[in-house]
């Protein structure tokens, strides 16, 4: 480790913000060179960098997710907590760069000292986060910020790919969504740990409470006996109602993971997740940066686009080269 990346790893430590996003930008990178900078520094972090709650939120779009962060994240300011949000937003297929920029819609937020907001690019990854994503959330972590949030793109397959970088999902409903999220209910009751109703002010209160009971009633005939129901809470980001209520749910959850062992077990097995997800990428660049190999997959790619073999046995074909 060279002494450059020494003083940044201690400046991240001792909470430099600066230093953070740096060390986010060099985690980030997409350049060939950056890769083994990037794997120094996270190597250097952790075994210290401390573990707290990591909270995936996911929903439909316009279900309120920035803004129901912002009044989650100055509740948690306000409860001493120092707050994280990393907001991966889908990327400009032009630039690059993030198109959403929820970091806007969190100003009040943006403006505590205590918390941190990073707008994460999601590019060429699917599933509603970034390839980097993991590490930001080490990093995050090690300048001493917790809970760390994510604000995953979109609805559906976000909830299986957040869970992979998370120890809970916060799922959020619109009033009115138990008929049109129907076909949804199964992955929902999956995936989710809590689930909030929000939006519910003015006309739509009434009609909050009634999707929470249409949804609890859905988990319930779903769900093994033996597990716990994941919490059902009504809020209105707007109007700043039931954000207590929905942090306090999100603790206990957290606790009872917690002391039954499957907080452990999904942290293993999102370890395991990121192992294979890095080995994947490790052996496609492997391929590609050899001449030879990458002539042939080249060739047997071809073969696939013009609809003379098959995907499956262009596979089986590659693997039997290589070994």
């Amino acid at each position: 480790m060279t002494a450059d990346l020494s003083v940044l790893a201690r400046s991240i430590l001792s909470g430099d913000r600066r230093a953070l996003a740096r060390a986010i930008t060099l985690v980030e990178s997409t350049r060939v060179e950056d890769a083994p900078a990037a794997l120094a520094l996270l190597r250097e972090l952790l075994p210290i960098a401390p573990r707290g709650l990591r909270l995936g939120v996911s929903g439909p779009p316009g279900v309120g997710k920035s803004s129901l962060l912002e009044r989650l994240g100055m509740h948690l300011v306000a409860l001493g907590k120092r707050p994280a949000v990393l907001v991966v937003d889908p990327t400009s297929q032009r630039g690059g760069g993030s198109l959403l920029g929820d970091k806007t819609r969190m100003v009040e937020l943006g403006r505590q000292h205590a918390a941190y907001i990073r707008p994460s690019p999601s590019g060429s990854e699917n599933g509603g986060i970034a390839r980097a994503t993991g590490d930001v959330l080490l990093l995050c972590e090690a300048a001493g910020f917790s809970p760390v949030l994510v604000e995953t793109v979109g609805v559906g397959q976000a909830e299986s790919a957040v869970t992979s970088v998370v120890d809970l999902l916060l799922l959020l409903l619109e009033p009115g969504a138990g008929d049109e999220l129907s076909g949804l209910k199964r992955g929902l009751q999956e995936w989710g740990d809590v689930l909030a109703v929000n939006k519910a002010d003015g006309v739509r209160a009434e009609l909050a409470q009634r999707t929470r009971s249409e949804f609890e009633a859905a988990l319930s005939t779903r769900r093994r006996t033996d597990e716990p129901l994941p919490p059902v809470v009504v809020v209105s980001a707007l109007e700043n109602v039931g954000i207590e209520s929905l942090w306090q749910s999100i603790e206990r959850r957290y606790a009872e993971l917690e002391a039954s062992g499957q907080l452990e077990e999904r942290r293993r097995a999102r370890r395991r997740a990121e192992f294979q997800r890095r080995l994947h990428q490790g052996l496609w660049r492997g391929l590609v940066r050899d001449p030879e190999r990458a002539r042939a997959l080249a060739e047997l790619e071809g073969r696939v686009m013009a609809g003379e073999l098959l995907a499956g046995d262009a596979v089986e074909q590659l693997v039997a080269q290589l070994f």
